[in-house]
């Protein structure tokens, strides 16, 4: 790992509290520039809030926007979703990656409309029940379109813990327990969607010190060492290549059932090149994972 380069200190940090209550400060101070233009910020239906937060797993904001706009538009409401099969809800979902995402998200739908009455739950404890909701995913829904006051804690949040608030690699209690103590009583869901400006524009994996907004409250620059964030908890690992990689070949057998029902060999004739066995085993995850079955000799979307 390499050093921190080098900026100039402005200020120094005080210990315990006052360290915080900096950090807190200049963050409130740079929340206006470090604001997206996104719109699933504040907006006024946790459906929404709760689409994106699927979408956006392990996806590109940019890529989500407009499959976004798109879902929403054809699902307005949880029921709406839930009511759809599966295969529609996975065509919408092409070009996110990562399908699996789209049978939990319609899994949620179906159970808040069976368990919740076609409302997304409020509390934590209930929203962790819904398929494919984590610690993460839950309190984002929480604060965002409840403002309960939950830390959120992902891979842009983790690297600010580790490096601004510590100096040092955090395990996951840590992390846990300082992503509460640095937000205090402060507004959670403004507090929580500054932190995440910030880790997405200026605290990445390879940062922006120079232009960061909190570089004078920042630990790792003042103090300097090597970068605390990439063991730290939460802070997610490189992605192993998309070329040649399951997901990509998943993702070609999916896309191709988009179109309509095909026998094994035709489908197989997608990928060109591929051992049969390989082509075998993926189709047989994909069945494991109830995203296509097989009927006869044709395999199609579930639902379809």
């Amino acid at each position: 790992m390499s050093s921190r380069p080098g900026v100039i200190a402005r200020t120094a940090i005080n210990p315990g509290s006052n360290e915080y209550n900096t950090f807190r400060r200049a963050l409130r101070g740079a929340e206006g520039s470090l604001k997206r233009d996104l719109p699933w910020i504040g907006h006024p239906d946790p459906w929404a809030v709760l689409v994106s937060e699927f979408m956006l797993q392990q996806t590109q904001v940019s890529r989500v926007i407009g499959p976004w706009q798109k879902f929403l538009t054809t699902f307005p409401t949880p029921s709406a979703c839930a009511n759809a099969p599966l295969s529609t809800v996975v065509r919408l979902w092409s070009g996110l990656g990562y399908p699996r995402r789209a049978k939990a998200l319609h899994d949620t739908a179906a159970m808040i409309r069976d368990h919740f009455g076609g409302v997304v739950p409020s509390e934590v404890d209930q929203l962790r029940r819904l398929p494919g909701v984590g610690e993460y995913t839950a309190h984002a829904i929480a604060s965002f379109s409840f403002a309960k006051p939950v830390a959120v804690l992902d891979t842009n949040v983790g690297r600010i813990l580790s490096r601004a608030l510590a100096n040092r690699t955090l395990r996951l209690s840590e992390a846990r327990t300082t992503s509460k103590e640095v937000m205090g009583r402060v507004n959670s869901a403004r507090f929580n969607q500054s932190m995440l400006d910030l880790g997405a524009q200026f605290c990445r994996a390879v940062p922006r010190c120079e232009t960061c907004p909190v570089a004078g409250s920042c630990k790792w620059n003042l103090e300097g060492g090597p970068d605390p964030a990439p063991r730290s908890a939460a802070v997610s690992r490189a992605q192993t290549a998309y070329i040649g990689s399951d997901r990509q070949l998943r993702g070609q057998v999916l896309a191709q059932l988009g179109h309509g029902a095909v026998t094994k060999r035709q489908l197989f004739s997608v990928l060109d090149g591929i051992d049969a066995s390989k082509c075998e085993d993926i189709l047989g995850g994909l069945v494991s994972d109830g995203l296509v079955q097989l009927r006869g000799r044709t395999v199609q979307l579930a639902g379809d």
